[in-house]
């Protein structure tokens, strides 16, 4: 039987994007010229966007798991906003008909899911990276990396453990077929499959596994998707200077806006999606 063809709800939303021009040379710091974040109403085609779902892991409790929690101090702040962010916006998603997937870590704990095994199945084989043999001296540097830089050598044994029992955060379990991904070749199967061409990320970290991992905005924006993230629905890998603020997280979304894509507030995508649904 046919699949029905419904016809493309191109909407228009409020968008954010960084205005980096132009430096003012008559200015102490020319850079202060720049516009700075701006918002303008901005189309958005809800049959080729998907919300992506990154890493959204749950590591356990301090006590049970306290050197992963020391090395990592945003997993509290990722269970808040599990809990305070990925309903609405999941929901809204989900009963207006737009895609929604999961990218992963490494692990076991999806891999019974009908969604992974659909994403593996699309995903183009594609041969592993070359890589150089490392020497005694990179492999001193490396564990001098581990244990002094991060995550600290008495962290290592619970960030082991932590991660032979990770799992989705409740709020963010797929549900019944939506796609799974541990790859960028996976992920891309799903888009393909589905004429994705833009992904919406929420997730942990946005400067650091949005940006880098597998299914992350890099990869994806080498095939040619546009990749923007949800400011209320991400947080940062923060340092003793960016925490207080969160400083990083802004310096994040910066990159998305300049480099990626642009940047939505959560509230205005439930809006649109639901005025705009089936």
């Amino acid at each position: 039987m046919q699949a029905i063809q419904y016809p493309m709800r191109i909407v228009e939303i409020p968008t954010w994007y960084y205005e980096q021009f132009d430096a003012d040379f008559n200015m102490e710091i020319p850079g202060e010229g720049y516009g700075g974040w701006k918002q303008e109403d901005l189309p958005l085609n809800l049959d080729k966007t998907a919300i992506v779902v990154m890493h959204a892991h749950y590591c356990g409790t301090r006590t049970e798991f306290p050197g992963w929690h020391r090395a990592v101090e945003y997993i509290p702040r990722s269970y808040t906003i599990s809990k305070e962010v990925f309903p609405g916006i999941l929901n809204a998603a989900r009963n207006t008909g737009i895609k929604v997937y999961h990218v992963v870590a490494k692990g076991d704990f999806y891999k019974d899911y009908p969604g992974y095994k659909v994403a593996k199945r699309l995903a183009q084989r594609s041969h592993p990276l070359e890589k150089m043999e490392h020497d005694d001296v990179i492999r001193s540097l490396t564990k001098f990396k581990n244990n002094r830089a991060y995550p600290g050598a008495h962290n290592i044994q619970d960030i082991q453990k932590g991660y032979e029992n990770i799992n989705f955060l409740n709020e963010a379990r797929p549900l019944c077929d939506e796609g799974i991904a541990e790859t960028s070749d996976q992920l891309f199967g799903l888009c393909k499959r589905d004429g994705i061409n833009h992904l919406i990320y929420m997730g942990f970290a946005i400067n650091w596994c949005l940006l880098t991992s597998p299914g992350g905005m890099v990869d994806m924006s080498r095939r040619g998707i546009m990749c923007s993230a949800i400011r209320q629905g991400v947080t940062a890998v923060e340092n003793r200077e960016t925490a207080r603020e969160q400083l990083n997280k802004e310096e994040g979304l910066w990159r998305v806006a300049l480099a990626f894509g642009f940047v939505y507030d959560v509230d205005d995508l439930i809006y649109t999606f639901y005025k705009n649904g089936w």
